[in-house]
Formats: C-alpha cells, structure tokens, sequence
C-alpha cells in the first residue's frame, strides 16, 4: 500500500475462490441479459476492465456502449465485429 496523489491505495488478496466467484457472477449477469432481459441484451465488450466489483466483490457489468438490443423475433448471431480486439 501506498499513497497516490493524495488517496489511499488499497490492495486485495484475490485467492482463486474469490476469483472464481467473480467469474460466475459475471457468467450470471451476461445469462441474465441474454436470456431473460426483454428484450436481450448482448454487451459485445465483455473484458475484465468493464467488469466493476462492489465492497463486497461482486460484479457488476460496466460499459455499455457496444451493446445491442435484440427484440424475441431476432436472433443474437451476428457476423459483425464489434468490441476490443
């Protein structure tokens, strides 16, 4: 730890079970706007820095500007390319 332009810098011990429930959380949240938002949503970025943890290292999906909506009449499989390389 340390100190950057006047804020504390906090560091995490991330063991695998943290990691882990990290992953799966985020795996819920992108299953959620797939398959049950009306209507879908695909993100189209999904990277680790649009993945934003709470106090409590919970995911929350960040960044949607790439995002597609798809009514229930479409499908989500697209050949476009979209999101960071």
């Amino acid at each position: 730890a340390g100190s950057t332009s006047g804020s504390k810098v906090k560091r995490l011990e991330m063991d695998w079970s943290k990691r882990a429930n990290i992953c799966r959380g985020t795996a819920s949240g992108l299953a959620f706007l797939h398959e049950e938002a009306d209507p879908s949503i695909v993100h189209r970025d999904i990277k680790a820095s649009n993945v934003l943890l709470d106090e409590n290292l919970h995911p929350k999906i960040g960044d949607f500007g790439l995002a597609k909506l798809f009514p229930d009449n479409v499908t989500h499989v697209s050949t476009r390319v979209a999101g960071t390389v």
